[in-house]
């Protein structure tokens, strides 16, 4: 039954209609918005331009692949020349049913090698973004995907100073062939001086004489967090968890062919070149990268 009515004769009764709203437990806008005389009358500006904005953010929403929250919406309208408050957007989305995709919390999995030779930690949870150092200090982990077909293996490899993708490597099997294959994929890619570090846990692949070896020949310096300590990795942990949460648990993967390719479309045709990364000041990283200096992390 409507409260149309009961509103009504409490306002020719001469009370107030935010009163008797919050009697009947409505919002005065539902009753505005429901008044037989709103039939007669044009939206207001503010709605006009609200219905308009909601389209652009459901566009850009959209175009993120349904991944998108508040802050990258506001970033990706902003660099189209829009000037809105991200609160507003917030609003907005939030009405339009919308909402951005979290990572989930990680947990480690490292398998460490009780054998293993001793390496520094070089990075000490230094993970500055800086484009003039692009080249200069790598990070990398492994991570496991369920298929149909089993589990289905991903190495990396980022440029902690522009958070790129710079090499990856999919398999089947766990083995140091994994990682290794992508140090020199990346260094293939990138052809980085000699002497730049990259920097893994304490997992037997990446401790492993084998690795080493690979590594020195390519000119690379190792470097390992310590034992039991996760945040000494974190910006491949954070990297996991946000391709984890934007593609890999959004849908069952019956064949790993499949993944490798979703894998790569995501990778090298969203995540390096389009997604904005809140830690770079809402750019991507070929963007970050090819602006080759510090950006100012406050969007108006």
């Amino acid at each position: 039954m409507t409260v149309y009515p009961f509103i009504e004769a409490e306002r020719a009764a001469g009370h107030r209609v935010k009163r008797a709203c919050q009697l009947l437990k409505v919002s005065r806008s539902a009753y505005y918005d429901n008044h037989p005389a709103r039939g007669d009358r044009e939206p207001s500006q503010r709605a006009q331009q609200d219905a308009e904005l909601t389209k652009a953010i459901v566009e850009v929403f959209d175009d993120s692949r349904g991944t998108y929250g508040s802050p990258r919406v506001h970033a990706e309208l902003a660099a189209a020349g829009r000037s809105h408050s991200r609160k507003r957007i917030a609003r907005l989305m939030s009405a339009a049913g919308l909402r951005g995709r979290e990572p989930k919390r990680w947990k480690t999995t490292t398998v460490p090698d009780p054998a293993a030779q001793a390496v520094a930690d070089a990075i000490m949870r230094d993970f500055t973004v800086d484009a003039a150092a692009v080249n200069s200090r790598w990070c990398g982990d492994i991570t496991y995907i369920a298929t149909w077909e089993g589990w289905f293996y991903l190495a990396t490899v980022i440029d902690i100073a522009s958070r790129r993708i710079v090499g990856w490597v999919t398999a089947d099997h766990l083995r140091t062939d994994l990682v290794e294959a992508a140090l020199r994929n990346a260094c293939e890619s990138r052809r980085p001086p000699t002497g730049v570090i990259f920097h893994s846990d304490r997992g037997c692949q990446y401790t492993s004489q084998q690795f080493a070896t690979a590594a020195g020949h390519l000119g690379v310096r190792l470097s390992v967090g310590r034992k039991g300590q996760c945040w000494d990795n974190a910006v491949s942990e954070s990297f996991f968890a946000t391709i984890k949460a934007e593609l890999v648990d959004r849908r069952s993967w019956p064949t790993r062919a499949g993944l490798h390719t979703a894998i790569f479309d995501w990778i090298e045709g969203w995540y390096n070149t389009r997604r904005r990364h809140s830690s770079l000041g809402y750019l991507s990283p070929e963007e970050f990268e090819r602006r080759g200096c510090q950006v100012e992390f406050e969007l108006a």
